[in-house]
């Protein structure tokens, strides 16, 4: 069931949604060489707590960490370890969400560590802007596969790969809700948007095959020829006068987040 959100109700989220905004760029100021994963998700869970709010992921479906985070050919739902230790060069998913007043905000974005080459920077500009595409499809009256769609097409255009298992999703009360949001489709396929859904559109994009396989943690998602993905995400409110961000800034100032800004 998609649950539509009132006018008030979308105000009431956008609070969660900066909250989880924020959190995402404290992440990504700690991101740089020698830097564990683990210190990055300790900081967040404190940040996110300090205010009031509930990591979200922390214990969904039991998910042992309050981020996800995914280095080089990991997609999402890499598990924060004091094991693993950032380095030159690599780029890393950083996925945040904050249960605030009973409403989830989730975002997410992949930031370099240190210089990184341009084969995988055309890969996050890239990605960065199928989520812009994605975005500007979230209207009244356009359907889902016209989000997939924008997506795919600017992906592929450019010869990346668009991920097939993983997708958005509708947002609310609870981080996984309906509808399902690919990154892939037909236009004027799928559901038809209304006023009032509230939807994560998270194009997940890989330098080769868009096939996956999951870690023996049962939680982590790499690519199957092992190159490297980006991964961006925003909550947004689809409104009579357009996608609205859901997961932004409010107060600052924040730090800018490496690989462009939105």
């Amino acid at each position: 069931m998609i649950h539509i959100k009132s006018e008030s109700q979308i105000e009431q989220m956008k609070a969660a949604g900066a909250l989880s905004k924020a959190a995402l760029r404290r992440a990504g100021a700690m991101v740089k060489p020698g830097v564990s994963t683990q210190e990055i998700d300790s900081v967040v869970e404190g940040f996110i707590r300090l205010h009031g709010a509930v990591p979200t992921f922390k214990g969904y479906g039991g998910f042992p960490a309050s981020i996800c985070s995914s280095v080089n050919e990991q997609i999402v739902h890499g598990i924060p370890s004091p094991a693993t230790i950032l380095q030159e060069g690599d780029v890393i998913s950083i996925d945040t969400g904050a249960t605030y007043q009973g409403w989830v905000g989730d975002n997410a974005w992949t930031f370099y560590v240190g210089e990184v080459s341009d084969e995988l920077k055309g890969l996050c500009e890239c990605t960065r802007d199928c989520l812009k595409a994605g975005i500007a499809e979230a209207v009244p009256g356009n359907h889902l596969g016209d989000i997939g769609a924008a997506v795919q097409e600017l992906a592929e255009s450019h010869g990346y790969g668009v991920v097939r298992e993983y997708v958005g999703h509708g947002v609310g009360h609870v981080m996984h809700e309906d509808p399902n949001v690919p990154n892939y489709g037909k236009r004027g396929r799928g559901v038809r948007l209304q006023a009032g859904m509230v939807i994560a559109i998270e194009p997940m994009i890989t330098l080769g095959s868009y096939g996956t396989e999951v870690l023996a943690n049962g939680w982590t998602v790499i690519t199957d020829d092992h190159k490297a993905a980006a991964h961006y995400e925003n909550t947004i409110a689809i409104t009579k006068d357009g996608p609205v961000i859901l997961t932004q800034d409010e107060v600052g100032p924040w730090l800018p987040m490496q690989g462009g800004e939105e």
